[in-house]
């Protein structure tokens, strides 16, 4: 009998989270650029270009919400690219696996201190 490995029936190998993640990267993407655009719009159209300006906006709660929502969107997004960077580019395993707990600790470190930052003020 032939191995026919086409069709439905077909032996699909892989971790099986491409499109997720690939959604993932592109979703967080539009949201750091939404970020992105109100802050220049809150600089352009201020007055106020001092640290007390600047506090001023992050002292608004819907802002920080929004500064925090879209920093946790840049933590995923910077996860999902550098673990494919180790995926893709570091064979040995246990090398992989190091690098990847060493990124997760990197990253929910920045978390934390972000909101630490943002509720500071």
């Amino acid at each position: 009998m032939a191995n026919n490995n086409i069709g439905p029936k077909r032996l699909v190998v892989g971790a099986g989270y491409g499109v997720k993640d690939w959604l993932a990267q592109r979703v967080t993407a539009v949201l750091m650029v939404v970020y992105t655009a109100v802050l220049l719009i809150s600089f352009l159209t201020g007055s106020n270009f001092t640290y007390e300006g600047w506090a001023g906006l992050f002292a608004k709660q819907w802002f920080k919400l929004f500064s925090a929502v879209t920093l946790f969107g840049l933590f995923y997004h910077a996860w999902v690219g550098v673990r494919d960077i180790w995926m893709d580019y570091v064979k040995p395993v246990g090398v992989r696996l190091a690098l990847q707990i060493a990124t997760i600790l990197w990253l929910v470190g920045c978390a934390a201190w972000s909101v630490q930052i943002l509720w500071s003020v």
